[in-house]
């Protein structure tokens, strides 16, 4: 059992909670390294929907699918079934893709507790609905506390001990600062921030612009052109996640900026590694068929862009990215498109961003 402090009923300091069990959803990389990280402090199980990876990590042989080579903490369990994973858990944590994360919680949903804080891993947006994963938790387990992990968080890096800062954000601020208190070490330091939404929305377009750095790299564009590319990347990511209902400063943080950054120039980033292949003239569809696992950047592409056409913002380089991995495209054909865009000044008045605003409080 681990006690977390908490602020208590009349917010004059912090009351303790028990935490006697997490589940977490999903054993990719990251959500195996998010259970490997909670393990040593609370009983903790993994559930993956292959069972041999289940019985690997419980049998002590780590993850061998997804992080062959890497050893686990001794008391993490694992199983593949479901509703035994998430019967009694007090926190439980969806490290699912985005394609199947809302019919993953609709299995376990009758086994999920009434007031149980549900943290999604997940970096994208359902398609066909466009709802950010913290949504969709609300539709399908609601009146639940949600929320999300994100930031720059290279799986095998913290996996193997390196510094790290990642943010935690949720409905509950209870929630937040347990989750807090369950994941913080000397070498992972982590953030709480009550913009839920630009969270969101930051670690969705961050896989977007990580693909179109990817290419750009492909292309052998140099290393200007992919800083301006990362950097007016980010200005769109801006530029939406406002019309949406962000704050700046969160996505000038670990969860805008920060984990652009990283995914967008590690060598480890999926995004990245498959928007460098295209650069390269590899299709699309061979590219992304010969993955283990998911690039989410190219789901959120489409998606990103018909958010932006709904609040009249403009996303180049999300509509060149998605012209690609949707209407075959070429990089080269995109690349030289976005370079014969109408001049412009770097830097817009602050009169939109004001006026969106304005609409959205009143």
């Amino acid at each position: 059992m681990t006690t977390l402090p908490l602020a208590d009923a009349s917010g004059s300091g912090p009351v303790a909670l028990s935490v006697e069990r997490v589940a977490v959803v999903g054993a990719g990389s990251w959500g195996t390294t998010v259970a490997a990280l909670l393990a040593p402090v609370v009983p903790t199980v993994l559930w993956s929907r292959r069972p041999e990876v289940a019985a690997d990590v419980a049998a002590g042989r780590g993850n061998r699918r997804y992080l062959d080579g890497y050893d686990l903490p001794g008391g993490l369990e694992a199983t593949d079934d479901l509703l035994t994973a998430v019967d009694g858990a007090d926190l439980v944590v969806a490290g699912i893709p985005t394609h199947g994360f809302r019919s993953t919680l609709e299995a376990a949903a009758s086994a999920i507790g009434v007031d149980v804080p549900v943290v999604s891993l997940a970096k994208g947006f359902e398609q066909g609905t466009g709802l950010r994963m913290t949504q969709v938790i609300a539709e399908v387990l609601p009146g639940r506390p949600v929320g999300v992990l994100t930031g720059p968080n290279l799986a095998r890096e913290i996996l193997e001990g390196r510094a790290a800062a990642t943010v935690v954000a949720t409905t509950e601020p209870s929630a937040s600062l347990a989750f807090q208190e369950l994941l913080a070490s000397d070498r992972l330091r982590v953030y709480t921030n009550d913009d839920l939404v630009g969270c969101e929305i930051g670690g969705a377009i961050k896989n977007v612009i990580a693909l179109a750095a990817g290419m750009a790299e492909g292309l052998g564009a140099g290393d200007n052109a992919r800083a301006a590319l990362i950097t007016r990347g980010l200005a769109e990511m801006t530029r939406l996640g406002v019309a949406l209902g962000a704050d700046i400063p969160t996505l000038a943080g670990l969860a805008g900026l920060g984990d652009a950054l990283a995914t967008c120039m590690s060598r480890q980033s999926r995004n990245r590694w498959v928007g460098e292949q295209v650069g390269l003239g590899m299709s699309p569809d061979e590219v992304l068929a010969g993955m283990d696992q998911v690039a989410e950047g190219v789901r959120a592409a489409g998606v990103a862009c018909q958010l932006a056409k709904e609040v009249g913002v403009e996303v180049p380089i999300a509509e060149g990215v998605r012209r690609v991995f949707e209407d075959g495209l070429s990089p080269v054909e995109v690349w030289a498109g976005l370079m014969a865009r109408r001049p412009a000044a770097e830097v817009q008045s602050t009169e939109p961003e004001l006026q969106i605003r304005e609409s959205r409080d009143a």
